[in-house]
């Protein structure tokens, strides 16, 4: 492959004529040029606008060696953790190490730090004490605030300042970060640089800029649980790039000063940025350590649209990109389709046409366009608002034409679909075309719970919604003769959950059929409403009391309960069916989750005449009773008989021949 990629050496920066950058970009990630990573979105822009830029990807962080490796950087250091916050890249919900990381070359764990951003910035400041460091990024962006850290079980300030960074970008960065580089060329200080949108920085109390709302002080959230909710509420309220005001927040003797939000690119300033001359693929130099695993999801798709509407309160897309959806033309979408078609290793198959959410093209009301998105409202969340604008019109058309290609054989979607969306939509034509053409034998849905109460903390439509989207599904997979399943993505221990909750979600997962072969357990990362919930035990929109299962052992116990068929999970089980009171659910009826393991001390199985628990409480006869007296004579034979063998046996022998013989009695009833 020719390497036109930017350069990640001083090799590589010299034989491009350059004797020092303009600007250095410090990725957490492995340096992979493909548009769904905001590291090539934000380098390729700055090399269209002349500007001189090599990537420091992952550099060691136990010396300062690497951020002097290119020199200076003329303008800056740019700061990001990656496409991920570094805390999550390390670490599971269960706060346990992961094994690998799917953004950095061959899988390899451990290429960076624990909070990366700050990490970096103290090196690069280390490095070249005068050279601005601006952050950007989830990372940052998410942790801009007083923010509740899962990991210390505390309150952290705002990455600005922990960092000691000169400016930080939230957000998509792309107008930001063009304002800020044109200003610098220009040779305007970075100090003085405090009226860019998107952006925020911290200046001595003395200096605060009048106007706007000041949310309580780090300090005040450090101590008070409650005001952490209301500071929480503060933010989210004004991420809105129409009627968003200026946000304070006082560390100690500085004033943390955030900016309105950046107006969202426009449909032609998104086409512009995909335009962009991407490798589509991972540094050559990573080849022979197996390349970049996170790049397999993304090689053969397309991004269509930006922001999320939907909003869901354990999401931090809606704090970062914003409620507010654009989309890109469909033009722009074919010449990326015929780009990918080009590629040597393509098969015919478009993995995904999608986004934050797949079949959102456009903001959910024209309201939005004029005075923003609705205060402490969710436009789908108890139930669709009424004045949503549902319309696939568009989708369809894009979805048309993408799989009209040559060289293309499918058109995935993939990457998720608001089905409560689907189902305020009169018109059936996206859902019959979804259904006929756009899935590869599973669709993945998001219902995360069948608890209405769960789902309402989560900003989730009602359970009954989800259940007319599957009779929906099934119904139209029959009328066109596909065999076609949904795959629920499911979500254990987040806040509002208790046990009779997860026991309610295990009864669901049940009537399925089958067991999720992965469970997400709620996971409490930086700046979400329900991070808020999990950290307060408040919900911040309306100050009420929240029940969080904080206890590690309460977690696992729900978890166990969405994986019930696992023998590893039979203890905890058996454990949250009984601290919920639904021992009805053990026992031999198909209804049960779990058999009995033991009755006083003797095996689990039912002896000829006992009722099961279930008949014990109805007091009715079940369907084993029924003509038990037919073989029943056998049966106390080959009991007799087995106990007979099983006392020549000792030990183990004993105890492994008796459990068989039960087993094969069990068989014969």
């Amino acid at each position: 492959m020719q390497n036109d990629f930017l350069p990640i050496t001083p090799a590589e920066m010299r034989e491009r004529g350059w004797k020092q950058p303009d600007f250095v970009y410090v990725t957490g990630d492995a340096y992979v040029d493909h548009p769904s990573f905001g590291a090539a979105i934000i380098t390729r822009l700055l090399e269209s606008q002349g500007f001189k830029v090599v990537v420091l990807s992952q550099p060691d962080w136990h010396s300062v060696r690497d951020f002097q490796k290119f020199g200076r950087p003329k303008y800056a250091f740019l700061i990001t953790a990656g496409n991920i916050d570094s805390m999550v890249a390390h670490y599971t919900a269960a706060k346990k190490l992961r094994h690998d990381d799917a953004y950095t070359a061959g899988g390899k764990h451990g290429k960076r730090p624990d909070r990366a951003v700050n990490v970096y910035t103290h090196l690069a400041k280390e490095a070249y004490p005068d050279c601005p460091v601006i952050l950007g990024g989830l990372e940052a962006s998410l942790r801009r605030f007083a923010h509740y850290d899962y990991w210390d079980d505390a309150i952290r300030p705002s990455a600005l300042v922990d960092s000691g960074a000169d400016l930080l970008i939230y957000g998509m960065g792309e107008k930001q970060i063009t304002e800020i580089a044109r200003r610098l060329r220009a040779g305007e200080p970075v100090d003085s640089m405090h009226d860019i949108r998107g952006t925020m920085y911290a200046v001595p109390t003395k200096d605060t800029p009048f106007g706007g709302v000041e949310c309580p002080s780090f300090e005040n959230v450090c101590a008070s649980k409650k005001e952490y909710a209301r500071s929480c509420r503060l933010e989210q309220d004004e991420q809105d790039h129409v009627r968003g005001k200026l946000l304070k927040q006082r560390h100690g003797k500085m004033m943390v000063v955030q900016n309105p939000p950046m107006e969202p690119l426009t449909t032609s300033e998104l086409d512009r940025v995909y335009s962009l001359p991407y490798m589509r693929a991972y540094h050559p130099s990573y080849e022979k350590l197996g390349g970049v695993p996170g790049i397999e999801e993304v090689r053969f798709s397309i991004t269509h649209n930006r922001g999320c509407f939907g909003a869901c309160n354990f999401c931090s897309i809606a704090f970062h990109q914003g409620r507010y959806v654009t989309s890109r033309s469909k033009k722009s979408l074919l010449i990326e389709a015929q780009k990918i078609t080009q590629m040597p290793d393509f098969k015919g198959y478009i993995h995904d046409v999608g986004g934050p959410t797949a079949n959102f093209r456009k903001p959910a009301c024209n309201h939005q366009l004029t005075i923003g998105a609705c205060k402490a409202k969710q436009c789908l969340s108890p139930g669709v608002c009424k004045n949503m604008e549902v319309d696939h019109k568009e989708f369809v058309d894009v979805l048309r034409s993408v799989r009209s290609l040559p060289k293309i054989k499918k058109v995935f979607v993939r990457s998720g679909i608001r089905y409560d969306y689907v189902m305020a939509d009169k018109d059936d034509t996206f859902f019959k075309e979804l259904v006929e053409h756009h899935v590869s034998g599973q669709l993945k849905v998001a219902p995360e719970h069948v608890s209405d109460d769960v789902l309402t903390l989560m900003g989730k439509p009602e359970n009954s919604v989800y259940q007319e989207f599957v009779k929906k599904y099934n119904k139209m997979n029959q009328k066109i003769h596909k065999d076609q399943y949904l795959v629920p993505y499911l979500m254990s221990s987040h806040p509002g959950s208790r046990m009779k909750d997860a026991v309610e979600l295990a009864e669901h997962i049940r009537d399925l059929g089958y067991m999720p072969e992965q469970v997400q357990d709620f996971y409490p990362t930086p700046s979400t409403i329900s991070t808020c919930m999990y950290y307060t035990g408040v919900d911040p929109r309306t100050m009420q009391p929240v029940y969080v299962p904080k206890n590690p052992h309460e977690k696992a116990m729900q978890r166990a309960l969405i994986q019930y068929r696992d023998p590893k999970n039979y203890d905890l089980v058996m454990e949250a069916l009984k601290k919920a009171h639904r021992m009805d659910l053990v026992g031999f009826d198909k209804h049960c989750l779990i058999r009995p393991r033991k009755f006083e001390g003797r095996s689990q199985q039912k002896v000829p005449g006992q009722k099961t628990q279930n008949q014990k409480f109805s007091g009715k006869p079940g369907r084993n009773d029924r003509g038990k007296n037919k073989n029943e004579h056998s049966r106390r034979n080959t009991v007799q008989s087995d106990r007979q063998n099983s006392r020549q046996n000792t030990g183990t022998d004993r105890s492994r021949q008796k459990k068989k013989s039960i087993r094969n009695v069990h068989k014969k009833k």
